[in-house]
């Protein structure tokens, strides 16, 4: 279940929020829906951790405008996208009385385990822990993490206050996604 090495993208974006402080003293998280990976940071910029994710099914990089108005089953496939950006995600309530943190409200992606209703021939499982990112979308556009690694490292670290999560593009240029890149130069990825 080892997520990949951070890309040369997810460096990139961490190098700047670290150096600008764009994460405004709160813990963050960068999701990378290429590599299918979250890498988590806390408030001061360290790594503490990071994990393979399931996301969208459909590529994209935008919201449907209303698909937060809508049901699940009345979702489309091409409304299946987790969109890209810069969220201030909080803790809050969701349909079954479920406590999840809330990336984009508006949108209902929220971050959280595998859902136990899950249907099993999603293989929600088995594609979170195959070792290439080709079959890690599948979601309605939330954001999968492994349960050990959402009780044991995301929620300790968001629930009191909530924290940033920055969505990598699949389809977009990353400077049109965070216009603070534009100073940026590339950088390598970790090795």
């Amino acid at each position: 279940m080892d997520a990949p090495p951070i890309s040369a993208d997810a460096a990139r974006v961490a190098d700047w929020i670290a150096s600008s402080r764009d994460n405004r003293s709160l813990p963050y998280a960068i999701i990378d829906k290429k590599a299918a990976s979250i890498f988590l940071f806390d408030r001061r910029g360290k790594a503490i951790g990071q994990a393979p994710v399931l996301v969208g099914i459909a590529l994209g990089d935008d919201a449907t405008p209303g698909v937060g108005n809508k049901s699940l089953a009345q979702l489309g496939p091409a409304e299946k996208t987790t969109p890209a950006g810069r969220f201030l995600a909080k803790y809050g309530w969701a349909a079954g009385r479920q406590r999840v943190l809330w990336v984009d409200y508006a949108d209902s992606v929220g971050l959280h385990p595998i859902p136990k209703d899950a249907a099993k021939s999603e293989r929600r499982q088995e594609r979170m822990l195959s070792p290439t990112s080709d079959d890690n979308r599948i979601t309605f556009g939330c954001i999968n993490v492994p349960a050990g690694f959402y009780a044991k490292r995301v929620r300790p670290v968001f629930q009191r206050k909530g924290g940033y999560v920055y969505v990598l593009p699949d389809t977009k240029q990353i400077e049109a996604v965070f216009p603070g890149l534009w100073t940026r130069p590339a950088v390598s990825a970790a090795p």
